[in-house]
């Protein structure tokens, strides 16, 4: 506990364990974290045999060693747990750039057809410029965006920021959105039916939570 409990580091572990390899991106899943309380927790758990640097000269990269690896199961537990118990999210827990940060790592992108396909999420309740946001996806991976990259829109997303968490955590279904009003796709049909499997849910969302009943996404949606 005198490793793991420090704050942050469990959420390190779990950037790592994402496929987050390099300083910046694990900013990106820890952004209220400062870079220098990042780099202190790195050199903690390098220390400790958890996380391995590599410089090859032109970058350097982190990634798990075995014993880092070995904390997966342990991780995505508590996460589920967290998922499943921990009381409503608050407004001030809602963050568009930690949701879009952790949708763009959670595509099927074998389901996704060939070539690139954007997805646009414009989250109604949210002001500018956070408000509308990118996905790109391709075969070789996905790219999120805050601005627009000038690509044909395929699928657009409309909806509140804490609808599309919740649908992201289980809590919530596609079709169920959709019948409620506070979510709406637009664009191509066929697209627009496959669009709940091409995004996964957060690999945290795997247990139902036993006031809610069953929450796992519904397999197509509605025209």
């Amino acid at each position: 506990m005198d490793l793991l409990d420090e704050r942050w580091t469990m959420l390190i572990i779990r950037e790592l364990m994402l496929g987050s390899t390099h300083f910046n991106t694990m900013r990106r899943g820890v952004p209220r974290m400062s870079p220098a309380l990042l780099s202190k927790r790195l050199t903690t758990l390098i220390r400790a045999g958890i996380v391995e640097r590599n410089d090859d000269g032109t970058r350097v990269s982190y990634r798990l060693t075995q014993a880092g690896r070995e904390l997966a199961p342990i991780i995505e537990l508590i996460g589920q747990w967290g998922t499943r118990w921990v009381p409503e999210l608050g407004d001030e827990d809602l963050d568009p750039h930690l949701l879009m940060w952790d949708i763009h790592r959670r595509i099927d992108r074998d389901a996704v057809p060939d070539g690139r396909t954007t997805l646009l999420f414009s989250f109604k309740d949210v002001a500018t410029p956070d408000r509308d946001w990118w996905l790109v996806i391709s075969r070789e991976g996905a790219d999120v965006c805050d601005f627009d990259p000038g690509y044909d829109v395929r699928v657009t997303i409309r909806t509140t920021l804490r609808t599309m968490i919740e649908v992201w955590r289980g809590d919530l279904g596609w079709g169920q959105a959709l019948r409620s009003g506070d979510l709406a796709v637009d664009g191509d049909e066929t697209a627009r039916r496959a669009l709940p499997r091409w995004l996964m849910l957060s690999v945290f969302a795997t247990v139902p939570r036993p006031d809610r009943g069953q929450r796992r996404p519904e397999s197509s949606v509605p025209a």
